[in-house]
């Protein structure tokens, strides 16, 4: 039986680092914030050159010091002047740009922090006069692999460690078991890689921000902004508990005092994630962070308390009330989960079609379905609650007997050791599902919410904007590159059609023939063909019609010379 305890710590632990590797080396998640207008219009052609430039997102967002960049067709960047929000209009940001500026394409790159603290960024194009070929590329928009790594892995550590603090620190207060002091592992380890990750993202802050290699030269622009000042608050709210920790083992203060401290400092605490993710922006701000903060301390509750519980379970005698007490605690911590995370779901998704066409979606349905595997072990460690003895006198013990040696394999487990051993695997088990589960929280708090995807596809008018596809080819040896094709509105009706054709470096490439037809299987229409023509640069075609929504399939061929051409096929989906 030790063995396949061993065994199955071997397992947690290896599940834990191939978890974190996972999640180091996953690719950034999206935002929250979302653009969702520009002035000038992406991909247009102005008789005369703007004055300003003006950017306009689904929510407010923050500046960095090198937001905007702006690049002429030559691929030399322009002195644009100091870039800042409109009056009254923390979502919309405007770019004076110069006086003077020649007939061609102009490439812009953008980078700019949400509300909810993550960064996004992205790059569009404008022309003055006419379209031109652009060697121009989008520097602002990559990401340094090393720094979102670190800082993805030091979020995760974060939520891990608060749990184990917070849970160790539920479980004394309520279950009270009767050895607290062999928890101390548990604080430590907690406390120390509470304090480990959060000195490692406030240092990991600006360069993850800013999309650079990690270095401490934004450290002082770090301490500056509002997720910058919750990493300080949760410094000092660490430090603070341990002080009180130390005053406490000195000076013993009543129970009550003690509680009520315990319970402020561990809402603070928990505030410093909810007032600064996804619950900070979108709609019903206070209710989302009050359900996250909740959200939160159930989490802890129920995770670090099974922990906690693990390591009671090792002492030579347990009180079964212990054991009875954690489980009515991990009952009220799913109930709250339960009841905050619909909340939060239908605040994250807006509609049920989110649930399976965006990504914050499928990663929420993940949650659920480990969460219901968390439920099933919960339940099955309930079973062997039940079957503790019922008084204290009774105290439940390890199967060693004291000054004895271990029983023999094929001796009999007396009572009340076989419901111990059992629970204690199940126990464990539910630690390894609770990992997983910490894990897909942290990536859902970093993954762009369903209902901002869709104010990210609809202008302030309320009428959906374009559907933009974009198709990579790969034609010969050397005819790499992408299309990016344009319906305007991208709704069944009459629709304008554009495509641009950039090559491998990210410049416009003109091209002799390209084809875009539209194909609905389910309704055995088409191929109907666009009608595309070459304009100069771009190909379009003023007028196309989309007969009935569905999800249709979109043929793009690229003829890159005599010989060589190729055909791509993607899924367009059309609405009403």
């Amino acid at each position: 039986m030790r063995d396949r305890e061993r065994a199955l710590r071997r397992v947690l632990l290896a599940t834990v680092s191939l978890l974190l590797l996972v999640l180091g080396t996953a690719s950034p998640a999206s935002a929250h914030a979302a653009l969702r207008a520009t002035d000038p219009e992406d991909g247009t052609i102005l008789q005369r050159a703007p004055r300003t430039l003006t950017l306009t997102y689904t929510e407010s967002v923050g500046l960095l010091t090198d937001s905007f960049r702006v690049y002429d067709p030559g691929n030399h960047r322009l002195r644009t002047g100091r870039a800042d929000h409109a009056p009254g209009r923390a979502d919309t940001v405007r770019v004076p740009l110069p006086a003077r500026m020649a007939k061609g394409t102009y490439v812009v790159a953008w980078r700019v922090v949400s509300a909810d603290s993550h960064p996004v960024s992205g790059a569009l194009t404008f022309s003055v006069g006419e379209r031109t070929a652009t060697t121009a590329t989008a520097p602002a928009a990559t990401e340094n692999g090393t720094t979102t790594s670190l800082y993805n892995i030091a979020r995760y550590l974060a939520y891990l460690a608060v749990a184990l603090v917070l849970g160790a620190a539920v479980f004394v207060a309520y279950c009270r078991p009767p050895q607290p002091r062999a928890l101390r592992p548990l604080f430590l380890v907690g406390a120390t890689g509470l304090l480990v990750s959060t000195l490692a993202l406030l240092l990991l802050r600006g360069p993850y921000e800013e999309g650079t290699a990690p270095a401490f030269t934004s450290l002082g622009r770090t301490l500056t902004t509002r997720p910058g000042e919750l990493l300080l608050v949760r410094l000092g709210l660490l430090l603070l508990a341990v002080a009180g920790a130390v005053v406490l083992r000195r000076r013993p203060v009543p129970r009550p005092a003690a509680l009520t401290a315990g319970a402020t400092l561990a809402v603070a605490l928990a505030l410093t994630w909810s007032a600064a993710e996804h619950a900070s922006a979108g709609i019903q701000v206070p209710l989302a962070i009050a359900s996250t903060t909740l959200h939160l301390l159930a989490t802890a509750s129920w995770l670090g308390g099974l922990a906690a519980l693990l390591l009671t379970l090792r002492a030579p005698a347990v009180p079964p009330q212990v054991v009875t007490r954690f489980s009515r605690l991990a009952l009220t911590s799913v109930i709250v989960l339960v009841v905050t995370g619909v909340y939060q779901s239908w605040r994250g998704l807006g509609t049920w079609q989110a649930l399976t066409d965006t990504t914050y979606g499928r990663v929420l349905l993940a949650k659920l379905v480990v969460v219901g595997v968390l439920l099933g072990a919960a339940a099955w460690s309930r079973r062997w609650t039940g079957r503790l003895p019922a008084t204290a006198e009774a105290a439940v013990r390890v199967p060693v007997p004291a000054g004895g040696p271990p029983l023999p394999p094929e001796s009999p487990a007396p009572e009340p050791d076989l419901p111990v051993r059992h629970l204690r695997r199940s126990v464990l088990a539910e630690a390894a599902v609770g990992v997983v589960v910490l894990l897909l929280t942290t990536l859902l708090t970093s993954t762009l919410p369903g209902r901002a995807a869709e104010e990210a596809a609809t202008a302030e008018t309320g009428i959906p904007a374009a559907s933009v596809t974009t198709v990579p080819f790969t034609v010969g040896e050397n005819g790499r590159g992408k299309v990016q094709i344009t319906f305007d509105p991208g709704r069944v009706g009459p629709n304008s059609v554009q495509a641009v054709v950039y090559g491998a470096n990210g410049a416009l490439a003109a091209v002799p023939e390209l084809r875009v037809t539209m194909t609905l299987s389910a309704q055995r229409l088409g191929p109907l063909d666009t009608g595309v023509t070459d304009r100069g640069g771009y190909w379009a075609a003023n007028s196309f019609d989309l007969p009935i929504p569905g999800t249709w399939t979109m043929k793009v061929t690229v003829r890159v010379s005599d010989l060589d051409q190729v055909t791509v096929s993607r899924e367009v989906r059309v609405t009403r």
